[in-house]
């Protein structure tokens, strides 16, 4: 099983982002860094706090670090253009020598949308949304030109150069549980999927319906990687550790310490042994 951390850019400094970054960067039990795409702060009572834009953030860190992977775990499309969004990521993948993990979503703040004159739109519009991002996102990464005629988004020739320098593309994340309307993108474009909750039988469940999707698809399910949060409560490391064992019983791919502010570079060789003794 593979360890990532996550420091959610909210209720912090980026001096502490930067600080826990860095050190993160020199323990080889991490295999990724990630941040979030939120422009208020979320699951907490106040909404008014800082919060850090993903995408900046995630690029002066690439160029803080060197040996880490990075990622945005997830962003939403509908926040940005996809065809912008996918050149955000090539450039960045370009800037952090091959280390970045691409992660993407439909979106799902009402607040956020609402403040800024975004359309969010019902359910069923933002997976047709994303629907036709995925399929954006994915041809600006892999061909010369992209066409699409589309309801939400309209490409001719577009083009996105330089590509990425990993090959066909980043590797992509899609996070979610619908089997309805989430699988089928993963299936189709996704190396990765995160399950959104924290519970193990939640995940076993939701990994079967996925895995069943892959073979009627004529998919490999192991050609996905599986990943999941765990939040850190530096006061219950030993319940932590006897979740990151189930997990890792079970066969998942990639846990993620989900760091919560104050943030210190003291919080990861705790998390880092941990790792080491779940394997």
């Amino acid at each position: 099983m593979l360890y990532a951390i996550k420091t959610a850019p909210q209720y912090t400094t980026w001096a502490d982002m930067l600080t826990v970054w860095r050190a993160a960067d020199e323990m080889d039990v991490f295999h990724s860094a990630w941040n979030f795409d939120h422009f208020y702060p979320i699951n907490v009572a106040d909404t008014t706090g800082p919060c850090m834009e993903a995408w900046t953030t995630l690029s002066a860190l690439a160029q803080a670090t060197s040996r880490i992977r990075i990622g945005c775990m997830v962003s939403g499309v509908v926040y940005r253009h996809p065809a912008v969004l996918a050149n955000m990521m090539a450039s960045l993948d370009i800037i952090s020598d091959g280390r970045l993990e691409i992660g993407i979503g439909a979106g799902w703040s009402e607040e956020e949308c609402t403040a800024y004159g975004i359309p969010l739109g019902s359910l069923t519009e933002r997976f047709d949304r994303f629907d036709e991002a995925c399929e954006v996102i994915h041809g600006m990464l892999t061909r010369e030109t992209t066409s699409i005629s589309g309801r939400y988004f309209n490409l001719r020739d577009a083009r996105c150069n330089p590509p990425p320098l990993q090959r066909p593309h980043p590797p992509l994340c899609i996070g979610g549980n619908g089997e309805r309307r989430t699988f089928p993108n993963v299936v189709r474009w996704a190396t990765h999927w995160n399950y959104a909750g924290f519970d193990l039988d939640g995940f076993l469940t939701k990994r079967q319906a996925l895995h069943d999707q892959c073979r009627a698809a004529g998919r490999d399910p192991q050609e996905i990687l599986t990943s999941i949060h765990q939040p850190v409560d530096a006061a219950d490391l030993q319940g932590l550790e006897k979740r990151a064992k189930a997990f890792h019983d079970a066969g998942l791919g990639l846990m993620i310490f989900y760091l919560q502010p104050p943030l210190s570079a003291d919080m990861l060789q705790p998390l880092a042994d941990l790792a080491r003794r779940v394997g």
